[in-house]
């Protein structure tokens, strides 16, 4: 986690006509003078793959981000310690590329690494990894962060002496119904499960689920969850173990089915996983390694049990792939190679699920979120 004094956020626009067809893609960083400022927006040609730098906004390490589902705000956490996490709102401007700040808050915990946001509109989930809680803040109409909803703060530590000696929040995911979020705590490798009543009279909107809280594997450090299309299966990544748990799923409630390394056969180098997702047509699951490893899994999907069948390991022809991103047709596939300063775009073959370097990268600092 990175430490860093915390700056009043300004924004910087870069000129760009986008062209129609083209996809806004945004990218969240570590900040480091001569490296990276904060968020870049970018236009991306969902046809060759190619982008085009629209826009940047100033902000202190903004690790990851979040969009409202209907794309007019984008919601980062400034990932500091030292009591000065925070979270920061921006608007797009009528270019849909250029961003203006509404406002900042503090996270409440130290070092935000995650944020979530519901298909509504409504909240905003705050993951502080090194505060070991979870902050919810109401959004405003005007796309603002309004008034603090809920704190949770949680206790207890996990088998690993260095990584686990307290709880460690590192992200919360929505089910695809939006009925339960699912709280993810590498510290006590446990996904902490809640009914979602966004309409609660203002008060609690989290509400500990009936079935529980759900226990992983000892040592393993859940980090980042994803759900089936369909939401019968939930897919979790082990970052101090680099494996992915798979479950099923109904109704707020999982059940384990099986495991599986994200590794190839044979790799004995340091473990760092970091990111899973499903791709669109629910077929294929995709997982990302750091440490010494360097690169994607790739599953296929049994779509009776949900069980991964591995397909192969491709490179990331980088180091530490923290984040990677499916374009909405998922015909592509991003990885941001935090260590490396780029992001490398990969062709991806909707039916074998593998992937083929597409010859374009962006060139940026310490990039860690991608998102469409």
């Amino acid at each position: 986690m990175k430490k860093a004094t915390f700056l009043v956020c300004a924004v910087a626009m870069v000129a760009c006509k986008p062209t129609p067809e083209r996809i806004r893609l945004v990218l969240g960083t570590y900040t480091a003078p001569g490296k990276s400022e904060g968020i870049y927006v970018y236009d991306f040609d969902p046809v060759t793959g190619e982008t085009e730098l629209a826009g940047s906004a100033v902000t202190p390490n903004p690790s990851f981000v979040a969009l409202s589902s209907e794309g007019r705000y984008l919601y980062a956490v400034n990932e500091l310690g030292d009591g000065q996490g925070a979270v920061t709102a921006f608007a797009f401007d009528g270019t849909g590329r250029g961003l203006i700040q509404l406002n900042a808050v503090p996270s409440l915990g130290d070092h935000p690494c995650h944020v979530s946001i519901d298909g509504q509109g409504k909240y905003l989930f705050i993951s502080n990894y090194s505060g070991g809680n979870l902050s919810v803040y109401r959004i405003e109409t005007d796309g603002s962060i309004g008034s603090l909803v809920q704190k949770i703060r949680y206790t207890g530590s996990g088998p690993n002496a260095e990584r686990q000696k307290a709880p460690h929040i590192h992200s919360a995911f929505f089910n695809p119904a939006e009925t339960h979020l699912f709280v993810q705590d590498l510290g006590t490798d446990t996904i902490h499960i809640y009914e979602y009543r966004p309409d609660n009279g203002g008060r609690d909107v989290l509400i500990p689920a009936s079935s529980g809280s759900m226990a992983t594997t000892p040592g393993g450090g859940p980090r980042h969850m994803a759900f089936s299309p369909d939401g019968r299966f939930a897919y979790l990544v082990q970052e101090l173990t680099a494996r992915v748990e798979v479950f099923g799923h109904d109704d707020g409630k999982l059940s384990y089915i099986h495991d599986v390394s994200i590794n190839e056969s044979g790799f004995e180098g340091s473990d760092g996983a970091a990111h899973v997702l499903v791709s669109p047509d629910g077929k294929h699951v995709y997982a990302s390694n750091r440490g010494e490893a360097n690169t994607l899994a790739i599953f296929a999907v049994n779509g009776d049990s949900g069980r991964l069948d591995k397909i192969g390991n491709q490179s990331v022809m980088g180091q530490g792939p923290r984040n990677f991103s499916l374009s909405p047709d998922g015909r592509f596939l991003l990885v941001g190679n935090h260590q490396s300063d780029e992001v490398v775009v990969f062709a991806r073959d909707i039916d074998s699920g593998l992937l083929t370097d597409a010859g374009h990268r962006i060139a940026v600092g310490a990039p860690v979120c991608i998102v469409f």
